[in-house]
């Protein structure tokens, strides 16, 4: 059966047509074996097509999910069935959400088209336009924080200094402590003083390879020298429209984070790249179409991320780190909302994901080949 399923998909025509779908399509079996899947299934799953055809549907979600219930459905009644906001989530995958379509295959008994449409891209814009609120907050708060605590704070500083001149080397542990903790406060200030920067910059082709090669290397050399890097990247991937140097501040950043939440022996973190179809969102922002085919995403697996911290993980002050101010991700955040991109958290215990989706440069022919 399904050698018979799968020769009726194995056409040029057909090939194509699925190639070309944005949305994830795979065939199920009669026993719920897959018999086919599309490169944009292959990327929702995050499992390559050999993989996946090995598999059955129930291996890749519960067996308790509404999609086991609407294929049968669609089965019994010989049609078309579809429901929104089926939870689609494992401890592999996270929190997925989509819109399904389940299609009986016509001439093959008891397989099935099943059609996803993951829903969480638009929510992800959604939270991304709360986040730029929140920067938009922080730049008023640390206005009025620059111009009432930075000058006295100078003051105070400028005091202990004085002070320190007039001791005896062995008594100046407190006014050094003093000077050290107002530089800490004034460090604070401006960091929340960069969330104010709304000036534009110049976006040139950027090769992200480069930019995660960079961003390894440095870690290798630094805070991840006992961490295990595996990089899965496709080399043809076009290049990105932005700043070098903030891209590097942004993975940087994450893969700081990743290491942190290491464990002391087996860490491991994961940098992809990957080419999404160029599905087009409204973005409310520019008042324009938004296109974001390019995902890059720094997976680790370290203890994960507290559940009741994951819908504010991006929001200022919100840290998992003693002693962390809670600016890092909320910067992060900051810097990939004026690329025009949007980025979000998955996360279970051995298993934290962040996601970049970013626009491609225009008129980008060359790929980064040559990284």
């Amino acid at each position: 059966m399904k050698a018979e399923i799968a020769d009726r998909l194995d056409n040029p025509a057909a090939a194509l047509i699925a190639a070309a779908l944005p949305m994830p399509v795979i065939v199920v079996g009669p026993l719920q074996q897959i018999v086919f899947v599309n490169p944009a299934a292959e990327q929702f799953f995050g499992i390559g097509a050999g993989h996946l055809l090995k598999q059955k549907l129930t291996e890749l979600i519960p067996f308790s999910s509404p999609l086991i219930q609407l294929i049968g459905q669609a089965l019994e009644r010989r049609a078309s069935v579809g429901e929104r906001d089926v939870d689609l989530s494992t401890p592999r995958q996270g929190e997925r959400l989509a819109d399904l379509i389940v299609t009986p295959l016509p001439g093959a008994e008891g397989s099935a088209i099943v059609m996803l449409q993951e829903r969480s891209l638009a929510q992800r814009i959604d939270r991304q336009l709360l986040h730029r609120g929140a920067v938009r907050s922080m730049h008023g708060m640390a206005a009025v924080m620059a111009h009432e605590i930075k000058n006295p704070l100078a003051g105070i500083r400028g005091a202990a200094q004085l002070i320190e001149e007039h001791l005896p080397p062995n008594e100046r542990d407190l006014t050094q402590l003093i000077c050290a903790e107002a530089d800490r406060i004034r460090a604070l200030i401006d960091q929340m003083e960069s969330f104010g920067d709304t000036r534009a910059f110049a976006r040139t082709p950027v090769n992200i390879h480069e930019v995660l090669d960079r961003v390894r290397r440095v870690a290798e050399t630094s805070f991840a020298r006992t961490v295990k890097f595996v990089e899965v990247f496709d080399p043809s991937l076009p290049r990105v429209s932005g700043d070098r140097d903030q891209l590097i501040q942004v993975f940087m950043n994450l893969v700081r984070n990743a290491a942190d939440a290491l464990p002391e022996q087996g860490g491991e973190i994961t940098l992809t790249t990957g080419y999404r179809p160029g599905v087009r969102f409204g973005a409310v922002v520019a008042g324009e179409r938004l296109s974001l085919p390019l995902e890059v995403t720094v997976r680790d697996n370290g203890a994960g991320v507290p559940a009741d911290l994951m819908p504010n993980i991006f929001d200022p002050f919100v840290t998992t780190k003693r002693g962390g101010s809670g600016l890092g991700l909320a910067l992060v955040a900051k810097i990939i909302g004026d690329h025009g991109g949007v980025i979000e958290c998955d996360s279970v215990p051995r298993r934290t994901v962040f996601r970049i989706l970013l626009p491609k440069a225009a008129n980008d022919s060359e790929g980064n080949s040559d990284a």
